[in-house]
């Protein structure tokens, strides 16, 4: 039987007839609990059983001084079916593309079981939110399945290559489902890669599994294929904006970030507004309303650019770093970000404080071997000052870029990769690191964009 019990639990079961998927029942100080037995978890402890209730939720018990007994026996769940959509289904003129890669919102429930199976294909989404057909013409397109964190800058190429060949080849946008802990990178990367691409690229996910009564996926996919079909141009990010279910956010690709581990509205847009803001309710149409100034669809795929040096590291400074490991970073990457301290600072020493270790030296070595090094703010917010304090002004002294600069360290880290793959040369790196590309680095700060 296994399915995660010990083999004391397993026999004591199977000496009662009971197997995992059964309908049991568990009698202890005078409290009995029916349900479905089913697989535990490595984090319970050894002698508990998880058990299904009735009303939907997962109960753990420990066996010590209970009863069970067997009510009925089970099947092991088989992964739901649906009857698959075409390819292509669908009403209305504007057709929208919906690829794959994985994450929460590519989950299903078998719910007589609590079994949740990842894997939810492009065309089993759209047989699975039938209204989307009501929207546009969908047609589903399958990249891959991965938890978020598996994601590569290999995979940002394929994505960008399989958006290009889609708008390419007619699509008047493209919604893309991913998991949500990496998906400001991946939004990042393509908006790099996409530069001038003529149509809506979104990036949709979702922070609760569809087993949970508080899944986001439903909403979020629905308000996805809404600002793909609308009138904007360029890689966005569609998430949910409150805690409720009334209306999701459209962030821009590369000024967003996943801000909370679990709340639905986790996604913020990082020092600007959002870029507009989509209405939501069960079994109507989801309205857009623009929030600033955006890129405005002209159609076409644009130009694509997918040369990216992988070899690109990303350090959070702190107190006690080691400059050691500063400069053991030339063995493994071509191009450093710092997430510096305040105004992007790193510690440099200048008073000479004898406890004090100072990083610059490594910092300098680093730069002189031709391994850049750019400065981001490890506060999120805010713009990057070398100018103010000795420490910023060392660092800039000694070659490091990004005075001046807005952007997240997600998307410095992303646009290094970008510019690396473009040149090595490092007069040329600074000058296309410290330029704007794509909206990643703001002219003004404005104070209302700082959201708490």
């Amino acid at each position: 039987m296994s399915y995660g019990y010990p083999q004391e639990v397993q026999e004591g079961l199977l000496r009662n007839g009971i197997s995992v998927w059964d309908r049991i029942r568990v009698k202890k100080n005078g409290t009995q609990v029916e349900g479905i037995l089913l697989p535990r978890p490595n984090l319970l402890p050894g002698k508990a059983l998880v058990i299904k209730l009735d009303n939907g939720y997962n109960v753990g018990v420990l066996l010590e001084g209970a009863t069970v007994e067997l009510v009925a026996k089970g099947a092991s769940p088989t992964e739901p079916q649906l009857p698959l959509a075409s390819n292509t289904s669908g009403t209305g003129e504007t057709k929208i593309s919906l690829l794959s890669a994985g994450g929460t919102i590519s989950s299903r429930v078998d719910y007589s079981t609590g079994a949740v199976f990842p894997a939810l294909t492009a065309q089993e989404l759209a047989s699975f939110f039938p209204e989307l057909s009501s929207m546009a013409r969908i047609k589903t397109v399958p990249v891959f399945n991965l938890l978020s964190e598996d994601m590569h800058p290999k995979h940002w190429i394929s994505l960008a290559e399989k958006v290009y060949s889609e708008v390419a080849e007619g699509a008047d946008g493209v919604v893309i489902t991913h998991g949500t802990d990496t998906m400001h990178y991946t939004a990042a990367a393509l908006s790099f890669m996409l530069p001038d691409v003529g149509v809506p690229v979104v990036l949709v996910g979702a922070q609760r599994s569809s087993d949970r009564g508080s899944s986001d996926n439903v909403m979020n996919l629905d308000c996805a294929v809404a600002a793909a079909a609308s009138d904007l141009a360029g890689v966005y990010v569609v998430m949910h904006g409150s805690m409720s279910d009334d209306y999701c956010l459209v962030h821009q690709g590369t000024r967003v970030r996943k801000m909370h581990t679990s709340r639905r509205d986790a996604f913020r847009s990082i020092g600007v507004s959002p870029v507009a803001k989509v209405t939501w309710a069960m079994g109507e149409k989801p309205s857009i309303e623009y929030l600033r100034e955006r890129k405005k669809r002209v159609g076409g795929a644009g130009k694509l650019d997918v040369r990216l040096d992988e070899r690109v590291g990303l350090i959070y400074v702190h107190p006690g770093i080691s400059p050691e490991m500063i400069e053991s970073l030339s063995s493994y990457y071509d191009g450093i970000v710092l997430a510096g301290t305040g105004l992007g600072h790193a510690p440099t020493n200048p008073g000479g404080d004898p406890l004090a270790r100072s990083v610059l030296p490594a910092i300098r070595s680093l730069i002189s071997s031709g391994i850049p090094v750019v400065m981001a703010p490890q506060t999120i917010y805010g713009r990057i000052n070398m100018n103010v304090y000795a420490a910023g002004r060392l660092l800039k002294e000694a070659g490091v870029i990004g005075d001046g600069c807005d952007w997240t360290p997600e998307a410095a880290l992303v646009k290094l990769m970008f510019v690396l793959g473009h040149t090595k040369d490092m007069r040329q790196v600074k000058v296309m690191m410290e330029r704007d590309l794509a909206g990643e680095i703001t002219t003004i700060s404005h104070p209302g964009a700082f959201l708490t």
